[in-house]
Parts: C-alpha cells; sequence; structure tokens
C-alpha cells in the first residue's frame, strides 16, 4: 500500500502545475484533486496498515493550527456557504503538507518529487506554447497566450516555481534522461512564462534565473562559458518567436510600479483594507475577502496578506507569519545547492504574494512540504541528502541510489 501511496503522490506533484487544463467538473473536479483524493484513499490504509504515524514536524503542527483557525472562522463567516466551499479546498490543499511528511521516506523520494513537478512543468509550458502556435492564436493576434483553463499570472508563477528545481537538478543529476528534463525546461520555461504576458510572474522569473545562475555557477567554474555564450543566443531567438506585444506589455512595470495602479491592484486593496479594519481580530471568514470588500465574484485579493487578514484576521496571519518564518528557517539550516534552490524559489513565492492569492494554490503547501521534508533529511540523514544534492562543487564517489540508499558511482 505504501509503494502505491509513494507512485500516486509522484503523479500528484506531476499534476500540480497543469492541474487548471484538465477539469472534469463536479463532483469529480480537476486532476491534482482526482489523484489527490486517491493518494489519501490509499495512504490511509497504509498508515493503519503500518500501525503508525511519522511524528509530525513543527511545520506539519503550524499548518493544522492554521486550518483549524480557518475551519472556527465558520461559526462568524458573513458568507457560510463560501466559506464552506472554501475550507473543502484548503484541506485539499494543505494535506500535501502531510502526504509529503509521510510518504516520502528518504532525499532519493525528494529528489523524485522535485523531478515530478518539473515534469509537470514541462506539460504547463507545451500547453502553452500550444496555445500560443494554434491557427486561433495567430489570426487574432492576442497580446497573452496561456494554457486552456488557466490564469496567465498563475500560469507565469507556476513555470517560476520549476526554475530553481530544474537548476538543482542540473548542478546534481548524473543520468542523461533526469539531465535533459533539467536542462531543457529552463529555455522551455522561460518561453512560455514570457508568453503568459505577466508582469509579476516576468519579474518573479528574474529572481529565479539569479537563483539558478548562482546555483550553477556554483557547481564548476567550467560552466561559465557555456552559459555566457547560451544566454545571448537564447535572448536573440525569444527576441524573434515572442510577439512583440508580449514585451510592449512587459515595458510597462517601471510605469506601473512608479505612477500606475497596478492594473487596479491599488483600489481593490484599498477596500480590501477597509474590510479588514470592520473585522481586525477574527476576519469575515475563510474566502470571503470578495464579499466583504464588496467585489465582483471574479476578482481576487491580489495580495496574499491582505487575503488572510480579510478572512482570518490577524490570528490567522500570525499563524501564516510563523509557518513562513518557520520555512525560511529550514532553509537556511540546508546546506549547498538545496539551500540556494530552495531559498530561491521561496523567494520566487514571495514575489509573487505580493500580487496573488497564493494561499489557495497546491504549489504553495507542496513548496512548504519539501522544505519541511529537507529540513528533515538535512538533520537524520545528511549524508544521503548530500550525495543527492551535493553541497560542494562536485559529486564526489558516493551519489544517492534510485531506492534511497547510496551507491557508488563515477562521473562520467
Amino acid at each position: 500500500m505504501r509503494r502505491i501511496a509513494r507512485v500516486l503522490l509522484l503523479l500528484f506533484a506531476f499534476a500540480i502545475p497543469w492541474e487548471y487544463s484538465l477539469d472534469l467538473g463536479e463532483p469529480l473536479g480537476n486532476v491534482a484533486r482526482i489523484v489527490g483524493v486517491l493518494v489519501l484513499i490509499v495512504g490511509v490504509p497504509a498508515v493503519l496498515q503500518a500501525g503508525r504515524v511519522r511524528t509530525p514536524g513543527p511545520m506539519q503542527w503550524l499548518v493544522l493550527a492554521f486550518f483549524l483557525w480557518l475551519c472556527c472562522t465558520y461559526f462568524w463567516t458573513i458568507d457560510a456557504e463560501v466559506t464552506l466551499t472554501k475550507l473543502r479546498g484548503y484541506f485539499q490543499e494543505v494535506m500535501v503538507v502531510w502526504l509529503v511528511w509521510e510518504f516520502a521516506e528518504s532525499p532519493a523520494r525528494l529528489r523524485d518529487l522535485l523531478r515530478a513537478y518539473i515534469a509537470g512543468s514541462w506539460v504547463l509550458a507545451a500547453l502553452t506554447i500550444e496555445n500560443f502556435s494554434s491557427l486561433q492564436a495567430a489570426v487574432a493576434e492576442p497580446m497573452r497566450f496561456v494554457a486552456y483553463g488557466q490564469d496567465p499570472n498563475d500560469v507565469a508563477r507556476f513555470l517560476d516555481l520549476g526554475f530553481p528545481f530544474a537548476a538543482l537538478l542540473l548542478r546534481s543529476e548524473l543520468r542523461w534522461p533526469a539531465r535533459l528534463l533539467a536542462r531543457g525546461y529552463l529555455p522551455l520555461g522561460l518561453f512560455a512564462v514570457l508568453l503568459t504576458a505577466s508582469r509579476g510572474g516576468f519579474l518573479a522569473a528574474l529572481a529565479a534565473l539569479g537563483g539558478c545562475g548562482i546555483l550553477l555557477m556554483r557547481r564548476r567554474g567550467k560552466m561559465l562559458l557555456p552559459v555566457l555564450l547560451f544566454v545571448p543566443v537564447v535572448a536573440t531567438a525569444l527576441w524573434f518567436v515572442v510577439p512583440h506585444t508580449v514585451f510592449d506589455r512587459l515595458a510597462t512595470i517601471p510605469e506601473q510600479l512608479q505612477s500606475g495602479d497596478l492594473n487596479q491592484r491599488i483600489n481593490i486593496w484599498a477596500v480590501g483594507w477597509r474590510a479588514f479594519a470592520r473585522a481586525p481580530l477574527l476576519g469575515t471568514g475563510a474566502g470571503t475577502f470578495v464579499t466583504a470588500a464588496g467585489l465582483a465574484p471574479i476578482d481576487t485579493a491580489h495580495n496574499t496578506m491582505l487575503s488572510i487578514l480579510v478572512s482570518g484576521g490577524l490570528c490567522a496571519l500570525f499563524l501564516a507569519a510563523a509557518i513562513v518564518i518557520l520555512a525560511v528557517h529550514s532553509v537556511w539550516a540546508l546546506r549547498g545547492g538545496l539551500r540556494i534552490a530552495l531559498t530561491t524559489a521561496l523567494l520566487v513565492w514571495m514575489v509573487s504574494s505580493l500580487a496573488a492569492t497564493v494561499e489557495e494554490n497546491r504549489t504553495t503547501w507542496l513548496l512548504l512540504a519539501l522544505i519541511a521534508l529537507a529540513a528533515r533529511f538535512a538533520v537524520n540523514d545528511p549524508q544521503e541528502l548530500d550525495a543527492c544534492f551535493p553541497a560542494d562543487s562536485s559529486h564526489g564517489d558516493i551519489v544517492c541510489g534510485p531506492q534511497g540508499g547510496t551507491v557508488l558511482a563515477v562521473e562520467g
């Protein structure tokens, strides 16, 4: 049962980036929701069969406290139906933190989860590029291109998170299929991010690629020349392939930051702040930002902190801040390439959270789960963690085995 649960967990991580592109409607929902339910259905009997549950860490307790507090808001929510629906969604999202903690039993499993997420990001990038190359898109000449069923800003954010993971695996992998998976994603993902014309996504991509550069440069000095030759080639290709309407939109970033309204986000934040002021301690109920702020149903808070403040009040913000602080502390306790990659991913998440409600996405909770998992291995199994993700500039003679154990290997 545990083996089946582990396989389903990998499929879950694979499905998360492109989940909204395959939605079967109620009661099934999107592909990640379906696979997540399957993991839970298999995982619970697997735990009962083993007769034990892995001792939760601080991250698991904090996430549980955050979820339970949001559940409590049902007793004073201003919209019970919306809150109940949102709580069901939150459960499906935060359970990732427990599932990864329970069934990823070795650093090799952590590496497999990173591979699965990158593979899923490949699918998302390919779907976005397919939209760009479709006949309808060619005729309509839109400014933005995005995978079917997805929001452009969400797509850019999901793709951005894949960059540091890909760079980490490119730095660590010895086998060519895994290296090709990581190496190919960097230009493909960047192309897809540009096609979304997401200004926030573009800024987050710059932060992600900066971290990737640091990560790859630390691996070996001999990679400097290939990278310096590779960057202008890719930049030139993108300039000729990406529609100039995309670059025109991205060029408005300085104007929006200096004097614009951030695409009307300032107005949304203003009414959101007034909604928070009416219920500062307890909030107005999970998922009720739009109702409390008096916005249109299609609107969102476009800011994670403000969304949590309005929905759960200062109590929810305190718990959310504790989760983030713990994540930062956990990443700092790591070393080498793994620390750089997860720091970069966390930075991308923070940049994205300034203009999006990322607490409602599975990618957020998967990232937190991966950070907690890496911190656990750094304490309990540091040798194998270093074997999977070498801390120095060379692979050495010991590498991480596919089933969790170390094996001897010589780099060719």
